[in-house]
This record gives C-alpha cells, sequence and structure tokens, in this order.
C-alpha cells in the first residue's frame, strides 16, 4: 500500500508539521519574553556604573550641580560684598580719626595707615615699610611706659610679645626735617585662638603740646626772676626812702631821691620786658 497516497498519512503529517511550528514558535516567543523581562529588571534595579544611567538621570545630577555651583557663586558674592563693605567703612572709620592708626603684620610691616598717621609721620605712604624702619632715627624719651632703652628696641619687644603694651614718647624728625613729640600706644592683635595677627599702634602729635609745656616753664621761671627782681627793686627803694626820710642834708637827700628814681627806672624796664615777652609769646600762640 503506497502510504504517500493515503490520506490518514497526509493528515497526520500536516499535523505533525504545524505542531512543530506552534512548538517552535512558542518557544521563541517565551525565549523573547524571557529577555524582555530580563531588560526591564535591569532598569528598575538601578544601575551599577554610570554607563548604565538613563539619559534623564544625567540630566538630573547636571541640573543639581549646575544649581549648587550657582549657589555657591552667589555665597561667595555675598561675602565679597560684605568684606568690601566692611573695609570701605573701617576705612571711612579711620579716615575721620584725628589720631593716627598703623596695622602691622607679623614682622612689623605697615600694611594699613590712615591719613592722619601719613601727615603725622611726614610719609605719602608708608604702607609696605617697617616700623623700626621708620623710628630708626627716633629718641625714646623718658616718659615712655617701656622698659626698653631705644625706640627700635621697644618696638621689637611690643611685636615679639614681650610687651604686648607699651606707650612710647619719642622725639622724630619727618623725612622733611621737621622735629615732633609723638606719643604711641603699640598693641598686639590677637585671633580668637591666641594666634597673633599683627600689631596696631596709634600716634598722636604731642609737638603742640609739649611746646605750650616748655612756654608755661618758661613763663613760670620768667614770673620767679621778675618776682625776686621785684622784691629787691621794692626792698632797695624801701631803704633809700628810710634813709631819705631820716637825713636832713640836702645833698644826701638828692642822692637818694636819684636812687629811688634809678631803682624804680631799672624796675620799669625789667616789668616792661616781661610783659613784651609775654604778649609774643600769646600772639605766636595764636592767644
Amino acid at each position: 500500500m503506497n502510504l504517500v497516497g493515503n490520506p490518514l498519512f497526509i493528515r497526520v503529517t500536516i499535523v505533525f508539521v504545524m505542531s512543530a511550528l506552534a512548538f517552535l514558535t512558542g518557544v521563541i516567543l517565551i525565549r523573547h519574553l524571557r529577555r524582555s523581562f530580563a531588560v526591564d529588571a535591569t532598569f528598575d534595579s538601578g544601575p551599577s556604573s554610570p554607563e548604565g544611567l538613563p539619559l534623564h538621570a544625567f540630566q538630573a545630577v547636571i541640573q543639581d550641580l549646575k544649581q549648587q555651583k550657582y549657589e555657591l557663586q552667589n555665597q561667595q558674592d555675598i561675602d565679597r560684598r560684605r568684606a568690601r563693605t566692611t573695609e570701605n567703612l573701617s576705612a571711612a572709620v579711620l579716615g575721620y580719626l584725628s589720631s593716627g592708626v598703623l596695622l602691622l603684620n607679623t614682622n612689623g610691616l605697615i600694611r594699613q595707615a590712615n591719613a592722619s598717621a601719613k601727615q603725622i609721620l611726614g610719609y605719602a605712604s608708608p604702607i609696605g615699610m617697617s616700623l623700626t624702619e621708620v623710628f630708626r632715627k627716633a629718641i625714646l624719651l623718658p616718659s615712655s611706659i617701656s622698659l626698653a632703652t631705644s625706640m627700635v628696641e621697644a618696638i621689637n619687644g611690643g611685636l615679639q610679645q614681650k610687651a604686648p603694651f607699651q606707650r612710647l614718647v619719642t622725639q622724630y624728625t619727618t623725612p622733611a626735617g621737621e622735629q615732633r613729640i609723638l606719643e604711641m600706644t603699640l598693641t598686639t592683635v590677637h585671633a580668637s585662638d591666641g594666634a597673633m595677627l599683627g600689631a596696631a599702634c596709634l600716634l598722636n602729635d604731642q609737638s603742640e603740646i609739649a611746646r605750650i609745656r616748655r612756654q608755661q616753664e618758661l613763663r613760670g621761671e620768667m614770673s620767679a626772676e621778675l618776682a625776686l627782681e621785684l622784691r629787691n627793686s621794692l626792698t632797695t627803694i624801701s631803704d633809700c626812702a628810710q634813709q631819705l626820710a631820716a637825713s636832713h642834708e640836702p645833698e644826701m637827700a638828692r642822692q637818694l631821691a636819684a636812687d629811688i628814681a634809678s631803682e624804680a627806672a631799672r624796675l620799669d624796664h625789667t616789668i616792661g620786658g616781661f610783659l613784651a615777652a609775654a604778649k609774643a609769646a600769646g600772639a605766636a600762640s595764636g592767644v
């Protein structure tokens, strides 16, 4: 019997082929679904490396970094403006002070000087100079509150914290050759942790006060001399007057009267000289 021509065999063969095709199609679909599930699970669990990050995650990170950079720059600008405002305010306050103010670093170099300090020291700009260089020719006066023997030694001692506060009085000569009496207060400046930041120097020109004090001393000496002269002259005049009253000789009386007149003229000349000197001193001081 021929199987190829058998209708039953043909039906069985067709059913078998269709079943095989259906089986293969099911296997392929199952594998495809497994791969899809594996990819979805990988994205859901999050990547372990930057290469696995999706595009929207990169964009979010970049946006956050840009925002943080902007906030940081904004804060830096605010800090700079605040520091500039504080510096301008400090400079304005120092500029209106009649006393000279110098700010020094730990090496004794002048970092800042107000207008009064420049005028007192006679320098257009002492910034960058050392304090010992500015006062190298200054003479330390006995009225200073310091154990040092020279101006440079006193300054170095203050900067080395051997004497954190010093009041120094010095005879100072400006670059133009002017003699001045300066009162200088030197004090060290420290941070909150105790570290030394530098020093501050306060300057006051005491030249006018010293000149007035010297004039007063001279006036006191002149007054004492005048009082002595006046007393001697009055004593002489009194003695001559007593002798004149007791004398009965005309020649003696004339001589005593001449002595009294001479002593009175000398006294008038002495008092006139004192008054002239006092008037000249008052005119020179603007009184």
